[in-house]
């Protein structure tokens, strides 16, 4: 049910939520960026489960590409199928930060979405091994149609600058959806550069729609969603190698060459866990510049860190001889993404909260050094593993010194 206009035709103000009571309509008005304990909703993290299955899916078909000597192809699907699955989860991530009423047609709405990643997610490994992108465009245009419903009903609910940018949100999403028809309908052999014009296009479409009025997503939220969707992508990352750990052990009693990459891959991951929650990030998120910059750069997080994993399992396949690449190969398989993760996560956000050059350069020499592991043979990803909780330790270090010569200099000052 609507909410009763005035005489003057100002819409009145929702009444605040209560819970157990969800009216199953509700007008779709902004929240306020300074709303105190916003969190993200169990509906939210259902979400994100839901698109972890996608990522799954491609990091086992990722695993078999460069296990059988494609890399470069594996590369570029698993490129592909990223960006769908990361886009999408990143559109309705800032849209509910800005436009969650919770209300029961906003859950359907949702959930159709979820169903639409699991479609995307059924058609991964063809989209791998044959190159048929039909069921990965059907799922990926479930999830924006659905989004497209979202933005009509903000235009619905609100009127004048916030009415516009929500009538081109939803109108340069759905132009993007005919475009990607291309993917099914184009020769294979453009495929890949209409991809590239496409996500271009996509990407274009939420500073387009916001240049005269930005969407009120709130800091604290979007810091929070992006920092739980960075821990499930690193769970999924875990259990993907401890899964190839333990066939590895169980099928080819390899305990002794399987050992060095577990060691290396806990390193890794921990490491990247604590790289990126170091720093509260939500108090650089000040500006809708700000904000693009950093969200859409996590799309080299995510994938990166998705790819760990795979990278991994690379690894174990590698060594117990089950795959027909080399020993640097599938060193590279671990040691490039830990490496890109280092670069990116320092470039959105670490390098902002770093005092002095020595702290600055703590990661891209860590980067840099966990390249230089490939050419370590077996011991590379141990090897890796070790620079980057060096890497850790020596940041941790820095920084603890730092603020003691900040207290001593404080002491100093008051006496």
């Amino acid at each position: 049910m609507l909410v009763p206009m005035t005489s003057s035709s100002t819409p009145l103000p929702d009444p605040p939520r209560q819970p157990g009571l969800r009216r199953p309509l509700r007008r779709l008005r902004a929240r306020g960026r300074g709303e105190a304990h916003r969190v993200a909703t169990p509906l939210e993290l259902l979400f994100d489960l839901c698109f972890v299955v996608a990522i799954a899916q491609a990091g086992i078909q990722l695993v078999q590409a460069v296990a059988e000597g494609h890399a470069g192809q594996g590369i570029l699907n698993y490129a592909m199928v990223f960006f769908a699955i990361w886009w999408a989860w990143m559109n309705f991530t800032w849209f509910a930060s800005a436009y969650d009423n919770d209300d029961v047609l906003y859950r359907v709405v949702t959930l159709v979405q979820i169903a639409g990643v699991l479609v995307l997610a059924a058609g991964v490994s063809r989209a791998f091994q044959d190159h048929a992108y039909l069921a990965v465009l059907i799922g990926y245009v479930i999830m924006r149609l659905a989004l497209v419903g979202q933005w009509l009903r903000v235009a619905r609910s609100n009127d004048g600058p916030e009415r516009t940018m929500a009538l081109r949100y939803a109108v340069g999403v759905l132009l993007c959806q005919i475009g990607w028809v291309g993917l099914v309908l184009l020769p294979e052999d453009v495929r890949g550069w209409w991809f590239l014009a496409m996500a271009v296009l996509e990407m274009c479409v939420p500073p387009f729609a916001e240049r005269n009025h930005p969407t009120a997503w709130h800091p604290h939220h979007i810091a929070e969603r992006y920092g739980l969707f960075t821990i499930i992508v690193l769970g999924e990352t875990v259990a993907a190698a401890t899964i190839a750990v333990k066939t590895g052990i169980e099928e080819n009693d390899a305990l002794g060459e399987l050992l060095p990459i577990a060691a290396g891959g806990l390193l890794i991951i921990f490491a990247a866990w604590w790289i990126y929650f170091v720093v509260p990030i939500h108090g650089h998120l000040r500006s809708n510049r700000q904000a693009f910059l950093w969200g859409y750069g996590h799309y080299v997080v995510f994938a990166s860190a998705a790819a760990i994993g795979a990278g991994l399992e690379v690894a174990v396949e590698q060594a117990v001889g089950k795959a027909e690449i080399s020993t640097l190969a599938a060193s590279a398989a671990v040691t490039l993404p830990t490496a890109l993760y280092l670069l990116t996560v320092w470039a959105l956000h670490s390098r902002y909260f770093k005092v002095g050059i020595a702290q600055q350069l703590v990661l891209p020499c860590a980067a840099l050094l966990v390249i230089c592991c490939t050419f370590l043979g077996e011991w590379a990803v141990l090897a890796a593993g070790l620079v980057t909780a060096l890497a850790v330790a020596t940041g941790e270090t820095l920084s603890a010194r730092m603020a003691a010569r900040q207290r001593v200099a404080t002491r100093a000052a008051v006496g």
